[in-house]
């Protein structure tokens, strides 16, 4: 097998696992590394608790959710949440990190989104496609060998254009496993997200996994169908009459701003 290196960046604690989650289950099963890397450390994502604990908590979180997915790594950067900014330090940080991890895909958000640390991690991590390749720069780091394909995410937003669905995989087979990961972070699933939504007397502690699932997939399962919709003509190209009946998808757009590629070549960087 050839082992490929997918690493991938997350603004906050969890968004790592909502864009790539179920794609992540799949390559970490066929043997290949995958790292996720959340930006901030996500303690301002609750109505109630101390931002210090509250950190701590979801840094706990992310290792409980890369357990279930078989991750490399799940790194959480020391960043304060909603207060990530594109700075020569951050611009740093994120091209080490490629550098030590040289992976065959580096994937993050998109620039065009709702939420401040979203779109400056999107911002840091395209800056960093040009810049791990320049020796001198951040010189206490090597360059990698080769240069990595770089892709975005799902998202809902249409301005100024919707996201392309240049790669699709299916997901319905791994669902379970990925609500799981979701499970895992309670302070936001079962906390601070209703509450944002409005559901302020929201209270799982006593519900059983089904009815939990039920929660998860009736609040955030509408992306991953959505996702589908976008990608179906994706899907079909790669699972054939099967793509027609895929539910739930994660699709990826590919970046001109990594390594060059070749449609086919960038679809086959993931799995089936």
């Amino acid at each position: 097998m050839n082992q490929k290196r997918y690493l991938v960046f997350g603004a906050h604690p969890d968004d790592c696992d909502l864009l790539f989650g179920g794609t992540a289950i799949k390559l970490a099963r066929a043997g290949h590394l995958v790292k996720f890397v959340s930006v901030c450390n996500g303690d301002c994502g609750h109505y109630a608790m101390e931002r210090e604990a509250l950190a701590a908590r979801r840094y706990a979180e992310t290792q409980a959710s890369a357990k279930i997915a078989g991750l490399a790594e799940y790194q959480v950067l020391n960043l304060h949440d909603c207060e990530i900014e594109n700075t020569l330090e951050n611009r740093g940080k994120i091209v080490r990190i490629i550098r030590q991890f040289q992976p065959d895909v580096v994937l993050s958000h998109r620039d065009c989104d709702y939420h401040a640390d979203h779109r400056v991690t999107a911002r840091l991590v395209l800056f960093a496609a040009y810049l791990i390749k320049v020796p001198l720069y951040c010189g206490d780091t090597p360059i990698p060998e080769k240069n990595p394909v770089f892709a975005y995410c799902y998202d809902r937003f249409r301005d100024p254009r919707p996201i392309r669905a240049d790669a699709a995989v299916e997901i319905d087979s791994v669902l379970e496993t990925k609500l799981r990961m979701a499970d895992c972070h309670a302070s936001q699933f079962y906390e601070w997200l209703p509450w944002d939504k409005g559901f302020k007397d929201f209270d799982a502690s006593g519900m059983t996994w089904e009815e939990k699932r039920q929660w998860l997939y009736a609040q955030w399962g509408c992306r991953f169908e959505t996702a589908a919709s976008l990608g179906r003509e994706t899907l079909c190209t790669i699972y054939g009459e099967k793509g027609k009946e895929i539910k739930c998808a994660e699709i990826f757009e590919f970046s001109e701003y990594g390594e060059p590629i070749s449609p086919e070549g960038f679809r086959d960087l993931f799995p089936r």
